[in-house]
């Protein structure tokens, strides 16, 4: 049954740091603007976190791994990015050509400009000042594949610069950010005993707020979905690093602790 119009997303952009991506449809990573670089994934207890820090600016970087379009349901701590409704999969998204790639800046606010994504506190997320708070902290990304593959139309595609161009010029491996089991006492090469830290207190959740607007043009278009079910699901939690540091998403550094007779005579120095 054909659907309603869906915003198409026509920016093309170079995506380092893909290994730190998320998906098999599509890859999904989260780009701390301020700072340029890609949030690390860390993985606990069966789900993804990223580390984001209060003040910063974010987007949600997409790039379709298929050879024909995908379409794209953004959900923000439980809001749809592109209508702003309470998010359901049913609703409209971005849709992305073949092997295209686009950076999603901010909240959609009509087809030439977002209000910026940025990490703050729960009260001050746009989810709270809108009364649906209790969603802040997730970000989801449902993905449909389509239900005819009809080739695109040159003009549909053609490309176009995205207004940010700050990227993260860093590859890293894809298992890397995956937080390892916490060790409460361990020794080192020298055998001097290493006992990690106490972990920090919790602090105010972080949700997403309503920023400044940008330029961040894009065009209408039709999709129809193959099935009513997502095809794939991303699902990515965020807090502060501090936060997920006393939850134990993220292993704390280690404190060591030097020996006092490590051995039994003199070596020579070398």
């Amino acid at each position: 049954m054909p659907l309603k119009f869906f915003v198409l997303a026509i920016s093309l952009i170079a995506m380092a740091g893909e290994a730190q991506a998320l998906g098999r449809i599509a890859d999904v990573a989260l780009y701390d603007r301020t700072e340029n670089r890609t949030l690390p994934v860390y993985f606990h207890d069966g789900r993804y976190y990223v580390a984001g820090k209060p003040g910063n600016d974010y987007q949600i970087t997409l790039r379709n791994r298929q050879p024909a379009e995908i379409m794209t349901v953004i959900s923000v701590d439980g809001i749809n990015a592109v209508t702003g409704e309470t998010a359901h999969w049913s609703q409209g998204g971005y849709v992305l050509g073949a092997a295209a790639a686009y950076a999603i800046g901010g909240w959609r606010k009509n087809l030439h400009s977002v209000a910026r994504f940025y990490f703050t506190e729960l009260d001050a997320s746009y989810a709270a000042r809108s009364a649906r708070p209790e969603n802040v902290g997730v970000i989801g990304v449902a993905i449909f594949r389509p239900k005819t593959r009809p080739a695109a139309s040159p003009e549909a595609l053609r490309p176009e610069m995205n207004t940010d161009k700050r990227r993260d010029s860093t590859p890293t491996d894809r298992a890397a950010g995956r937080s390892a089991p916490t060790e409460n006492l361990a020794e080192d090469s020298a055998g001097r005993q290493t006992q990690a830290s106490p972990p920090p207190q919790l602090n105010k959740s972080l949700g997403t707020g309503h920023g400044t607007r940008e330029h961040a043009p894009v065009l209408q278009t039709s999709f129809e979905r193959a099935a009513a079910v997502p095809d794939e699901v991303i699902t990515i939690y965020y807090d502060s690093y501090q936060n997920l540091l006393a939850r134990g998403v993220i292993r704390p550094p280690a404190m060591a602790h030097p020996a006092a007779f490590p051995g039994r005579f003199v070596p020579d120095p070398s």
